[in-house]
């Protein structure tokens, strides 16, 4: 017999981090000794107090059972309470927060609670793959809203055609930045909520790595901002913030119709999250906030040691506060893959290419700050060793 993948699914390019874990696979395979700096998954364990919650969590049967679809009662006060601690931000437990199993789901099943086929989603490149993939599994349509050094790394917003506003229905963004690192400010977010308010667009924030830094404060919110809650909804992960990639816990929040639609989805794709996940995830907010500053500080600490090689090698760097990435200009006279296959086949580094993140990130590579400082500092001697 003969099975054929559905047209979305061949309309998909291949998933970047999929297919670098081949390629690094099969360089492995050949001997070389490979610092994999390309998939952006923390090193360091998940907190001792998380650890234990979960484990009393999973051993009371009450947590054995269907979960809440939206999540539960508990979590979600605890989200909102982390909004008003972090933010200055009122958030109505019941109808503002939903829980996800970790952000990636929600922002690929978001879509499909708003698009109709036809309808256009305002989507930043270079990017997490998933904000193009959820909209083309919704039917709908990405145009991109390229991201420039000359810029800061943010959309021009007024560079968006007529056509494609009158045609949106949501504007992706993402900061600070997967992968460039950059920040945005309230003032950016401001006049993304005025555009959203004239021109009827829900804007969708991932803020996956709003605690990823050693400023002792969190990157600004879009619901921060006046009005911010009228047309926005923001995506959150504990997964960077807490070393808890695996663990899949999130929380979607902001406007209650958006975070309504979004559970109307859920419940009839998923069951919930694991309540002892659930339970974790409330220690990992309320509980201290040591291991969060300290991460901070050993990526900042990496990020200096890696970016020290790539001076050495005469390549030039985004410098940022934020995330666990490095954002890297491609040598004159080669392109990202080609310089991401140069790395790996001469020195061994894993890095990933800037244009697998869409065509603006052409002339990057993007390195995930995700291995000891002993093994960066190897790192950044191979580097500063190349040749071009």
């Amino acid at each position: 017999m003969t099975f054929e993948f559905s047209d979305r699914l061949k309309a998909l390019p291949p998933y970047l981090f999929k297919e670098l874990d081949r390629i690094r696979d099969e360089v492995k395979a050949r001997g070389v000794d490979v610092i994999d700096l390309g998939v952006g998954d923390p090193d360091r364990p998940t907190p001792p107090h998380v650890i234990e919650a979960l484990k009393v969590a999973a051993g009371d049967k009450a947590n054995h059972q269907y979960p809440v679809y939206s999540g539960m009662n508990s979590f979600r006060n605890v989200v909102a309470n982390y909004y008003k601690r972090r933010y200055g931000v009122d958030l109505v437990p019941d109808t503002e927060v939903c829980s996800l199993i970790g952000s990636k789901e929600g922002l690929a099943q978001f879509p499909l609670a708003f698009l109709n086929p036809g309808d256009v989603s305002l989507v930043p490149e270079p990017s997490y793959p998933v904000y193009r993939s959820g909209t083309l599994f919704a039917g709908g349509t990405s145009v991109f809203m390229p991201l420039l050094a000359k810029n800061g790394f943010l959309p021009d917003l007024k560079a968006i055609g007529p056509e494609a506003l009158k045609k949106a229905k949501i504007v992706w963004v993402n900061y600070p930045n997967n992968p460039t690192g950059a920040p945005a400010s309230l003032e950016f977010y401001g006049e993304l909520v005025e555009l959203a308010k004239k021109h009827n667009l829900i804007v969708a924030s991932d803020a996956a790595y709003s605690e990823v830094t050693d400023l002792g404060k969190p990157h600004p919110s879009v619901l921060e901002v006046p009005g911010g809650k009228d047309v926005a909804v923001e995506f959150h992960s504990l997964s960077k913030t807490y070393n808890m990639t695996g663990w899949r816990i999130g929380w979607a929040a902001g406007n209650a119709t958006l975070i309504k639609g979004l559970g109307l989805v859920k419940s009839n794709v998923d069951s919930g999250v694991f309540q002892a996940v659930q339970l974790a995830g409330m220690a990992a907010l309320e509980g201290p906030q040591d291991c969060v500053r300290e991460m901070g500080k050993l990526y900042r600490e990496r990020r200096e040691v890696l970016v020290k090689g790539l001076a050495q090698a005469g390549i030039e760097v985004l410098k940022t506060d934020y995330t666990f990435y490095v954002w890297a200009s491609v040598p004159k006279g080669l392109k990202s893959a080609e310089f991401a296959s140069k790395l790996l086949n001469e020195v061994g580094i894993v890095a990933t290419p800037g244009n697998g993140f869409g065509p603006s990130g052409e002339g990057y590579v993007r390195f995930a700050l995700v291995q000891e400082v002993p093994r960066l500092r190897e790192a950044a001697n191979r580097l500063a060793s190349l040749k071009f």
